[in-house]
């Protein structure tokens, strides 16, 4: 019989494939009768993700105590409840929302746009953005600097580790039509940043007790650029005023596709930075 166990001794690329083959499996049996029903296609596509999603996390509890003997993944890859977590996932909300109305307000300034009137379904609109930033925020950072970093951090360094993910992070955003590749390629500089930025957030919070620190920055900060772009572009904020090129201000309105946005992506990796404690290397053999 097969033992998990030894995977432990195989190379990363192997891990990672094989976690990805085994969430599919369990996953396409399910997703391909939603599918075949049909109906709405956006219901569909949400289900079907949530369906992948929850298999994930429940994926993640068994391969941890399966192939590595934690019987808490979930913790491991930076998930917890405690009153530390809490508060950096407030900082972190607060940071990215300030990010966001600070690169606007700069190009408004700059004359590069100008402000609208709230709309009159605007309370709603700050709601859905809430529940849009922490759930965006809560699945990619658990998927991207939970499992996947720290997968890569079992076989190389810390500098490989976070250029390794951030890459795989921004890449993953481009699966979509050539055309909106070629169209769009200027984000990526932004979502390869923002990845590098995000590491950075969880090893600020690392402490001797919880060497892989925690997820609740990570998780504040993405969440608080999702949330505040989302009330600003689907609340139709703002106007471009057409006086400068879409570089400067961001492709479609997205300050990550654009000058002023890497800018303010810079600020906020600065401050994120001096949060960083002394290197402490994670225990893979802890909790």
């Amino acid at each position: 019989m097969f033992n998990l166990s030894n995977l432990v001794r195989r190379p990363v690329p192997v891990r990672l494939g094989l976690f990805v083959i085994l969430l599919l499996l369990i996953w396409l049996p399910l997703a391909i009768p939603i599918y075949w029903l049909g109906g709405d296609p956006n219901w569909v596509s949400i289900i079907t993700l949530v369906l992948l999603y929850c298999q994930f996390l429940v994926l993640l509890q068994w391969w941890g105590k399966s192939v590595y003997g934690q019987p808490r993944m979930w913790r491991v890859c930076g998930l917890e409840i405690s009153r530390r977590s809490g508060e950096g996932l407030l900082i972190g909300l607060g940071l990215g929302w300030v990010g966001v109305l600070g690169i606007f307000a700069i190009a408004t300034w700059l004359g590069w746009l100008r402000w609208e009137p709230f709309p009159a379904n605007f309370p709603i609109i700050l709601m859905e953005s809430l529940l849009v930033s922490l759930g965006i925020g809560f699945a990619e950072e658990l998927l991207f600097r939970g499992w996947l970093l720290e997968e890569l951090r079992r076989d190389y360094s810390p500098v490989k580790s976070l250029w390794v993910s951030s890459v795989i992070f921004a890449l993953l955003h481009f699966i979509k039509p050539w055309e909106e590749i070629v169209r769009t390629w200027l984000q990526f500089p932004g979502l390869l940043l923002l990845g590098i930025i995000l590491v950075w957030a969880k090893d600020a919070t690392r402490t001797p007790n919880n060497p892989h620190g925690s997820l609740g920055l990570a998780i504040g900060l993405h969440g608080g650029l999702v949330g505040a772009y989302y009330i600003i572009n689907v609340g139709e904020l703002t106007t471009n005023l057409g006086t400068v090129p879409p570089w400067l201000t961001g492709i479609d309105g997205n300050p990550l596709a654009g000058l002023l946005g890497l800018l303010g992506l810079g600020a906020i990796a600065i401050i994120i930075r001096q949060l960083n404690p002394p290197s402490t290397k994670p225990d893979h053999n802890r909790d």
